[in-house]
């Protein structure tokens, strides 16, 4: 069986990314998938993207990494009045890294133990697909842009892991590793299966928590002049709420 790792959502938070990997290096996964938003919301968002660069296999493309990626090439945008694509971002990340954001695709498949997965990140190719929705609610995630109907999906963009199974199949989102909803935790997913096999077979699936020192994650916050939106950040990672 190999062990495939999915995670999303880094959101510049290196201190979280950083535990993140002391577990990799237990669990040392034969393959990692990023699924998207490795920048906006936190401080070091030149780290987390190199970061992914370096440790993951395949990569999948975020509503945060698109939206600063589109506001570096907008001549009209005004940070000021929209904090997604503040300028800060694109400063730190640079032409190279910016370049590279946007080369990345919106939607990909895998095969594990003879199931489907549909992989994307949430947002903009389909919708935030929340651990709250009811089942109805979900169906729609297993319908890839092209029309194909897959045994399950794979998504992030929620912030908050779940595992769910319904009469299509599972329904599963990786949770965030720099910037969770509910449990201020680092999350990710891992599937132990037959990678790329077509045959039905066992499939196990785990959420990770691992716990970090969020209060040095806050403290990262306070070492960048001009880091927008510091004082929301900070609360979230400490608290797990967000404003709204």
């Amino acid at each position: 069986m190999s062990k495939i790792l999915f995670i999303a959502d880094l959101h510049g938070n290196m201190v979280a990314t950083e535990a993140l990997e002391k577990e990799i290096e237990i669990i040392q996964p034969d393959t990692i998938w990023f699924l998207g938003d490795a920048v906006g919301k936190g401080p070091e968002n030149h780290k987390t993207v190199d970061w992914v660069r370096k440790n993951a296999q395949h990569f999948l493309s975020g509503n945060w990494d698109i939206g600063i990626v589109e506001g570096a090439k907008s001549d009209s945008h005004n940070p000021e009045q929209d904090p997604c694509h503040d300028a800060f971002y694109q400063n730190q990340l640079g032409k190279e890294r910016l370049d590279w954001l946007e080369s990345l695709p919106l939607e990909d498949e895998v095969m594990i133990s003879g199931i489907s997965f549909r992989l994307f990140h949430g947002r903009p190719v389909d919708s935030n697909y929340h651990s709250y929705l009811s089942m109805d609610e979900l169906r729609s995630g297993f319908t890839d842009t092209k029309g194909n109907v897959h045994g399950g999906f794979i998504s992030a963009d929620g912030h908050m892991p779940y595992i769910r199974s319904i009469d299509q199949g599972y329904a599963i989102n990786t949770g965030s590793v720099g910037n969770s909803l509910g449990i201020p935790r680092c999350h990710a997913l891992l599937i132990e299966g037959a990678l790329g096999d077509t045959t039905p077979s066992p499939i196990n699936f785990q959420i990770l928590s691992i716990p970090y020192d969020n209060q040095l994650a806050a403290a990262k916050a306070d070492e960048y002049p001009g880091f927008p939106d510091k004082e929301f950040y900070q609360n979230e990672i400490l608290t797990g709420r967000y404003r709204g």
